[in-house]
């Protein structure tokens, strides 16, 4: 049986205001509830296809201050595994879209034209933005032949109002260094519409990381991991209750679900390649990573390890460089986490063959690319012990109040809340004050990567004891694997109506999200 918006709220199944379906075993008819759903990509020989690396945007024109683009999302046609064209959504027609490279304090205007067939909204990912340019949910960018009364429920509690055709977006870039990216962040659909292919790196440089003897050039690499499943004449799977994504939201009953309600593929992609291969000097490499998938975390690991030294030499996190660079073996990064690190191929003999890893994956997940040792060359890049200045966290002792958020999961798959409630675009769940220090306290069940807006923050504590391995630096991020976090941040430079949420995009879909504003 299948509830609508309207009748699942008079039922009192569901509250709030972004309804749909639920996920799980109570989404979509019976009839298609039980039909088999065992989808399986076809079968792609790993480490064949080279990795691609996506192609940096050049500004349309610039002035003094700023630099101006156009991006058209809309649709393309690209062989992503051998031998099959795939249709895709994409930031000018290609996955990932293209990446943006912006300079600190050198502001970036994006005009955003939105081809596709459903409304669009666009989030810079770890940007100090402006509300009115930071993506809010119900602030659509419509198709030009659409109109408001053609989308279910309504659009309410917007920031900026809805737009027809295009909107442009201001990012100050007011900001340290740092990989951030870009996605799409429509409410109920996000989940969807990033698996299509919305999704590109926007990386900003400044004067401090320009200046450290990092590897640079070719030996800069962005590696956005994202897992799919595909059908058998190539074409992504995504099992939307309506694959329309104009209708009611929400996913069905599928084999494609993992532990923990979310869609999960059974094909890796490293920039939109399946398994690739990348050829390497015996030299060091920075590897700006990013976890793109929609609700999948990694173990990464290199296998074999190498003969001396750890595997992962961290020098950034979400938000910029850390003060001092960490060492690791293994690398947990959760959905929409980054990790900046170097890897040293010098440890190898020519010839190696290094398998990137993902131990918290079986069978065909397990593996995620190879790199071969294919050359001898002198390397003049060197890992400081000194990054980036002392980082400057906001205090715990200056916190003026502490937040508590408890992230429920949805059983069988519906309705997820934070604090027991539903999203709703037009409710405020925290008014911190302009310039204020704050704790807010998240608790997680069973695991979800829990995302801010606006501000970037500091773990304080982890389960009660100390932040864990990966939790250092200025963070936009941090993963719940169940348990308690506490992080402080300081909500600035800008007032204004901004979300917090789970970032496995199905949870997220499914209301697991809330407002703040800064006042």
């Amino acid at each position: 049986m299948k509830f609508t918006r309207r009748e699942s709220v008079k039922l009192g199944l569901l509250t709030g205001v972004g309804l749909g379906a639920p996920l799980g075993r109570v989404a979509g008819p019976v009839e298609r509830l039980v039909e088999s759903m065992n989808i399986t990509s076809p079968r792609v020989e790993k480490f064949e296809v080279p990795l691609p690396v996506p192609p940096v945007l050049e500004p349309t024109s610039s002035d003094e201050t700023t630099d101006y683009y156009e991006i058209t999302q809309q649709k393309g046609t690209v062989e992503i595994l051998p031998g099959y064209d795939t249709t895709i959504w994409g930031y000018n027609g290609i996955f990932p879209g293209p990446t943006i490279e912006a300079k600190r304090g050198r502001e970036v205007v994006i005009e955003q034209r939105n081809e596709l067939p459903v409304p669009v909204s666009t989030h810079l990912h770890g940007g100090v933005t402006p509300p009115e340019s930071d993506g809010f949910p119900t602030d659509l960018i419509l198709p030009p032949d659409l109109s408001v009364d053609d989308l279910p429920g309504h659009i309410s509690g917007t920031v900026a109002g809805v737009s027809h055709g295009s909107k442009t977006y201001r990012y100050p870039n007011e900001q340290r260094a740092a990989t951030l990216w870009y996605h799409d962040h429509r409410m109920d659909f996000t989940g969807p519409q990033v698996y299509k292919g919305l999704a590109g790196f926007y990386l900003i440089r400044d004067d401090i990381e320009d200046e450290l003897p990092l590897p640079d050039g070719e030996k800069e690499v962005p590696l956005m991991i994202a897992d799919r499943t595909f059908t058998d004449d190539g074409e992504m799977y995504y099992p939307s209750v309506d694959p329309s994504l104009l209708g009611d939201h929400g996913v069905l009953a599928s084999t494609s679900f993992g532990p923990h309600t979310g869609v999960f593929g059974d094909t890796i992609l490293v920039n939109g390649a399946p398994w690739p291969r990348m050829e390497v000097s015996n030299t060091k490499y920075r590897f700006r990573v990013l976890n793109a998938s929609n609700a999948r975390a990694y173990e990464l690991a290199l296998e074999p390890s190498p003969s001396e030294g750890n595997s992962f030499v961290q020098i950034g996190s979400d938000g910029g460089l850390l003060s001092e660079p960490i060492r690791h073996d293994e690398l947990r990064v959760s959905p929409a986490e980054r990790f900046d690190v170097v890897i040293d191929f010098s440890q190898y003999p020519v010839g190696s063959e290094i398998t990137l890893v993902n131990r918290r994956g079986e069978g065909r997940v397990s593996d995620v690319m190879r790199f071969e040792v294919v050359r001898e060359e002198e390397d003049e890049s060197e890992i400081p012990a000194q990054l980036a200045p002392q980082l400057d966290f906001p205090s715990p002792g200056e916190a003026e109040t502490t937040r508590r958020f408890f992230f429920i999961a949805g059983m069988l798959g519906g309705m997820s809340t934070i604090n027991n409630k539903g999203y709703d675009p037009e409710r405020i769940d925290a008014k911190p004050r302009l310039g204020a220090t704050e704790i807010w306290e998240f608790d997680a069940d069973p695991a979800h990567p829990i995302h801010m807006h606006l501000v970037h923050f500091k773990v304080i504590s982890r389960n009660g004891g100390p932040p864990g391995p990966y939790d250092a630096g200025w963070k936009d991020t941090v993963f719940l694997d169940g348990g308690t976090v506490r992080v402080v941040a300081k909500f600035t430079p800008y007032r204004g109506k901004y979300v917090f949420h789970c970032h496995n995009l199905e949870h997220e879909d499914m209301m697991m999200m809330a407002n703040f504003e800064v006042v």
